[in-house]
């Protein structure tokens, strides 16, 4: 496994003490600096005044639960990527938490190894995204959309549109390769990165989600059965 980057900081919000301390304890011993909370509102706060590189998030807290934690999150622009380690195991709570703005999802009770593998794939990708230069684009524009790719802003019907950072690469890619069919394994590599241990499903996950978000108009996005994604032309929408 990749060692871990002692500069890594994660912050651990777990309401259960054992499994709270556990948490730290196992990233604590693979070099990662930690910190912890047992509820969600405490957590809400830190990250206000704290940067984090990853954040641990069980679902089921006091004060705010985890769902309504990360829909504040992403509501102030905040991209800092999270990981859900939690009871919840229904398909939907899994769906639900990856539309809201989760990067990985974890059913606890999880192995050590995988945890691990888990928190080091996320941070591997972020690094990926925060270090690639965009195409020397810094904004784009497409129909009632605006995209500033320096600082991650996006306007839609002159509205701020909250993103998770994988969905905004997705769009990205697809806005700079407007009408260009791009493959799942195209969109892999160009928004998570090489060597990320990801599955086409993981962007079928995000392209719902943007659809999602874009409501109306998410048929923008068209879906090239056994292929990719592409964008429609803009003289092709309607």
């Amino acid at each position: 496994m990749t060692t871990s980057n002692p500069k890594h900081k994660i912050l651990v919000v777990e309401d259960e003490v054992e499994i709270n301390q556990l948490l730290q304890i196992i990233l604590k011993n693979k070099g990662y600096e930690v910190s912890a909370t047992l509820d969600g509102l405490a957590a809400f706060d830190q990250v206000q005044s704290e940067n984090f590189d990853l954040i641990l998030l069980d679902w089921m807290l006091p004060q705010i639960n985890g769902l309504d934690f990360i829909k504040r999150l992403r509501e102030k622009n905040n991209l800092t990527p999270v990981i859900f380690v939690t009871a919840k195991t229904q398909p939907e709570d899994i769906v639900q938490g990856l539309e809201a703005g989760a990067d990985d999802y974890l059913v606890k009770p999880f192995d050590t190894n995988v945890l691990l593998a888990r928190v080091d794939s996320v941070l591997r990708r972020y690094s990926y995204l925060s270090n690639t230069p965009s195409k020397n684009f810094s904004k784009l524009n497409y129909r009632t959309l605006s995209i500033n790719t320096d600082t991650y802003e996006v306007q839609f019907e002159q509205s701020p549109l909250h993103l998770t950072k994988s969905e905004f690469r997705i769009l990205t890619e697809l806005i700079q390769n407007c009408e260009k069919v791009l493959t799942r394994d195209q969109l892999v590599e160009k928004t998570q990165g090489e060597g990320v241990n990801v599955t086409s499903r993981t962007i079928d996950t995000h392209v719902f989600g943007l659809r999602k978000k874009l409501g109306s108009h998410g048929d923008w996005i068209e879906t090239i059965r056994g292929v990719g994604y592409r964008l429609l032309a803009e003289d092709k929408v309607l």
